[in-house]
């Protein structure tokens, strides 16, 4: 087939899974999968070989995705339960103080978000929102939209959160250089959006504290001394981000030998969340009085949510192989080489149109990752290199968040705002995230090839 025909059955098949999820309002696995036969049949595949690389396609995701996500959901949920997120919080605002409580607020959703999700970390923070926006008078958004930033930033660009770990195992990158790269990016992005526009917007649109919720928030400070200490939570979340950067310095810096086996072994993302979530039910479980029992009922609660994020991801490495398989990756490869488009700026491209298109920022990530991947396989590009164009493609996954996001209207719910001011502020914010830390990796890529 000519690479005409690959490239117009592939726009097809992305055109009919927006159809799919945004207008028959199907599941995203289902869709990705039902996409990846159509592409493979049109592409004429026979169906015996396309079997046989859907199989492929999602057990090469699962073999990684799934270890990684289920670890990451229970070791957040200890940290849930055990008011380890709560505690963030408290002891940032006390300590950056009352003026400075904006940046405390980003700071805390920025830790919070790296192990639990982010509407439920929404959920367990927005309290000591309210309390501050009651004893100050000030706007909800002047406080909420900077731990808001933290959270999404977090949420898109730092593993080992889902949607990141999904690209990197898509695209094979190191943790280690795109968590690297998250964090740079990330925390301009943080700052500009976060306490700078929260500071703007919460002068320009007042948002009181809703009503019901007024009495809860004026009592949450009475938690503060059932709560883990703030040094407590801190060495829990940096332990396994201090590992896998580890792993990353020593292959970088370490010429083979028994110290580069040891480091290559504890900073493997397996280990260093096994290592994490086993601290945590120690540390934040058994040494408070947890008992086994419930601890292990934390652990098949976490483990729910987490079993449609590794479908929809397996789903995406099915999507992946049939690109790749099909010849739909060499076609997209030469394309791009007579195109002259640089590859990190494409990834961010594609991944804001399914972004803007279909609202799910997972899906939009899982989507550009499988259309980018072929492309990428094609040419030689250093780990740095394929961290940036990951972390490009989060970044367009974060932008334009609109009606069609869940996490619009968790936020609309929440901060009870209309429609309209809800667009004002997380929108903007959400798009303020994207293009600040675009720009920084698209800076960064003209140093690394």
């Amino acid at each position: 087939m000519s690479t005409t025909g690959l490239i117009l059955i592939t726009v097809i098949g992305v055109a009919v899974l927006l159809f799919l999820i945004m207008y028959s309002k199907m599941q995203a696995f289902l869709a990705l999968l039902i996409v990846s036969i159509l592409i493979g049949l049109a592409t004429g595949m026979s169906p015996e070989y396309l079997l046989e690389t859907i199989e492929a396609g999602m057990g090469g995701a699962l073999g990684f995705i799934a270890i990684v996500v289920g670890l990451g959901a229970m070791f957040g949920e200890v940290l849930r339960s055990s008011g380890g997120a709560e505690r963030l919080a408290f002891t940032l605002v006390d300590k950056f103080g009352e003026n400075r409580a904006q940046w405390a607020l980003g700071l805390t959703g920025f830790l919070v978000a790296i192990p639990v999700f982010l509407d439920v970390a929404l959920v367990i923070l927005i309290p000591i929102v309210y309390s501050l926006a009651l004893r100050t008078g000030k706007s909800l958004l002047y406080y909420a939209i900077p731990l808001l930033a933290g959270l999404a930033v977090a949420h898109s660009f730092i593993p080992p959160t889902p949607g990141p770990i999904a690209v990197a195992q898509v695209l094979n990158v190191d943790l280690g250089w795109m968590m690297l790269f998250g964090i740079i990016a990330g925390i301009p992005a943080l700052i500009v959006a976060g306490p700078i526009f929260g500071r703007y917007i919460g002068n320009k649109v007042f948002v009181g504290v809703p009503d019901h919720v007024a009495r809860a928030a004026e009592e949450v400070s009475a938690t503060k001394q059932k709560l883990p200490s703030f040094g407590l939570i801190c060495f829990i979340i940096l332990t396994p981000l201090f590992l896998i950067l580890l792993n990353t310095g020593g292959e970088l810096w370490l010429k083979e030998g028994q110290l580069l086996t040891v480091l290559t072994f504890i900073g493997h993302p397996f280990v260093a969340l096994i290592v994490a979530t086993l601290l945590a039910m120690y540390l934040l479980g058994t040494k408070r009085g947890v008992s086994k029992h419930e601890l292990q009922t934390m652990a098949t609660k976490a483990l729910e949510p987490a079993g449609i994020v590794i479908l929809i991801t397996g789903a995406g490495g099915v999507f992946k192989e049939v690109l790749i398989e099909s010849g739909v990756g060499d076609a997209m490869g030469d394309l791009m080489a007579s195109s002259g488009f640089p590859l990190v700026l494409l990834a961010f491209l594609i991944s804001t149109f399914v972004r803007v298109a279909q609202g799910s920022a997972t899906v939009a990530m899982i989507t550009a990752a499988g259309l980018v991947s072929p492309i990428v396989e094609l040419v030689d590009l250093s780990q740095p290199s394929l961290a940036l164009i990951a972390i490009a493609i989060a970044c367009g996954a974060t932008v334009l968040s609109h009606v069609n996001d869940t996490g619009f209207w968790l936020v609309k719910q929440f901060l009870g705002m209309t429609e309209k001011d809800t667009l004002k502020s997380w929108t903007v914010m959400e798009t303020i995230i994207g293009l600040v830390g675009f720009a920084t990796v698209f800076g960064l890529s003209f140093f690394f090839s």
